[in-house]
């Protein structure tokens, strides 16, 4: 399959019922909220799409995402590379559409004012929400040191009498 331009926006009913296809990347600069998350500012996101309705009738975008991304290592803070992929079935729900009615595999998105979808957003929220919430490399080839690091020399204190050990007297006396 030749590789498209991803669409920003999808009708979802129409691109179901034409059994459209779409194969193509998005550049990681269009989705802003991703690069908040990820350190390099350039890449591409390799995307596949494909709707249609099911047994029934439900319209069903589904499709999968892959991309390398580098992230911060969360115990040596250094760069950690991941590759991240991702699989979704999405179905579109309407304002006044029952969620319960949806297989339990879809996962539901809400139609904007014009009966659209953004996919730019959809494929952005699947590569956060693949991104781990503590990404660590793993012990072999983390830089992380165990010994105790330390940043200067405290000064001792001197010792000090206890201010309680007058009670303790006054506890015994009586």
């Amino acid at each position: 399959m030749q590789k498209v331009k991803i669409p920003i926006t999808l009708h979802p009913g129409k691109a179901a019922q034409h059994r459209l296809k779409y194969d193509g990347i998005v550049p990681l600069e269009k989705l802003t909220r991703l690069r908040e998350v990820v350190q390099e500012e350039v890449g591409e996101i390799a995307v596949k799409i494909h709707c249609k309705n099911d047994d029934q009738g439900f319209a069903v975008i589904r499709g999968n995402l892959s991309t390398h991304v580098t992230v911060t290592c969360q115990r040596c803070n250094g760069n950690l590379g991941l590759d991240l992929v991702q699989d979704f079935v999405y179905s579109p729900i309407g304002e006044d559409t029952e969620s319960d009615i949806f297989p339990e595999d879809y996962d539901e998105v809400a139609l904007d004012e014009n009966g659209e979808i953004n996919v730019f957003e959809l494929i952005e929220d699947e590569l956060i929400l693949a991104v781990p919430l503590v990404a660590t490399h793993n012990e072999a080839s983390c830089s992380y040191s165990a010994k105790p690091a330390s940043f200067g020399v405290l000064k001792a204190e001197d010792d000090k009498p206890n201010p309680f050990d007058i009670l303790k007297q006054l506890k015994k006396d009586s």
